[in-house]
This record gives C-alpha cells, sequence and structure tokens, in this order.
C-alpha cells in the first residue's frame, strides 16, 4: 500500500469513534425507526400534549401510545410533568427537534 493511503488510514482509524458509542449511537437511530414513534415526538415537538390528545392526533388507542411513551421516556427522548390528574408529555430537550428536522432537510434536497 502506497503512504499516503497508508497514512490516510491510520489517521482515521485514531479519530474513529470507539466501538461501544457506535453501538449506542446505532440504538438511538433505532427508536427514531417506528413510524408511531416518530408521529408522536413530531406532534410533541409542536406542543406539550397528553395521552389522549395524543391519541386523537394519530388515531391510535391509549395503550399503544403509552407504551411508546414509556419507551421514549425511558430513552431520555421525552419528559413529563403532572398537572392535576393530568400527566403532560412534551420532547426531553431541543436536541429531538434538530434531529427530527435535520433529518427531514436531508430528505428534501434528494
Amino acid at each position: 500500500m502506497e503512504k499516503i493511503l497508508e497514512d490516510k488510514i491510520k489517521k482515521i482509524k485514531r479519530q474513529m469513534i470507539p466501538e461501544k458509542e457506535i453501538y449506542d449511537i446505532s440504538d438511538f437511530f433505532k427508536i427514531f425507526g417506528d413510524s408511531t414513534r416518530l408521529q408522536i415526538l413530531w406532534a410533541l415537538d409542536n406542543s406539550e400534549l397528553t395521552v389522549s390528545e395524543l391519541c386523537d392526533i394519530t388515531n391510535m388507542n391509549k395503550s399503544a401510545i403509552s407504551h411508546q411513551l414509556r419507551y421514549l421516556k425511558d430513552n431520555k427522548l421525552v419528559k413529563y410533568r403532572k398537572n392535576g390528574k393530568n400527566v403532560i408529555y412534551s420532547l426531553d430537550d431541543e436536541h429531538v427537534s434538530i434531529i427530527i428536522e435535520t433529518a427531514r432537510r436531508h430528505l428534501k434536497e434528494n
């Protein structure tokens, strides 16, 4: 192998993300691979919502929405707060919104 190519490969290998981190990032993006979860995230990007409101928006039942919200909460993509008897969900932080909007822009380019 020529020296320039060999140096290039060595440099890239030194800069590679650690393997554990690669797996964690891969698992993170799998969360966005479910259309129901993506609908919920998109809706929450626009407003704080209750489970009932999410059911109306997505045309899904309470059990299905609650299951997905629990998964999203466990993965730190959504958070909730209680207001009396109501539980109100929102995105955990602005990074979730940025990820979705970046994906939309990328797809519109092609």
